[in-house]
């Protein structure tokens, strides 16, 4: 007999559908953490030449990578991304619905 499987809509952040804490911070550190790993294939550099271009260790770029990011700020992985010659914009606006939380949305720029 085969198992019923069960699936629900994600809400579009996967560690909010985990009940991890502080899910918009996660995400957003993952969400710059990818555009570091593809700015990094995108010159062809090792881990090495990547980790000394921001200011850290090769074996703390490796795990950085590799998601372990809840050492490092938010602020601290954008000005990674200066590092790579990318400009980093804040921008505020008000929420699309009145009386709900704003959001946190990062959106990288294809080159």
């Amino acid at each position: 007999m085969a198992k019923r499987i069960q699936a629900r809509k994600g809400s579009g952040n996967v560690f909010a559908d985990l009940g991890l804490p502080n899910p918009e911070e996660r995400m957003l550190k993952s969400s710059i953490v990818i555009e570091l790993s593809r700015l990094i294939k995108q010159r062809g550099l090792t881990q090495l030449n990547a980790a000394k271009l921001v200011g850290i260790s090769q074996p703390d770029m490796s795990h950085l990578l590799r998601g372990d990011f809840d050492d490092y700020s938010a602020e601290r992985l954008m000005k990674m991304l200066t590092a790579f010659d990318q400009d980093v914009e804040i921008i505020t606006r008000p929420h699309r619905r009145a009386g709900e939380r704003g959001r946190i949305i990062f959106k990288p720029v294809a080159a």
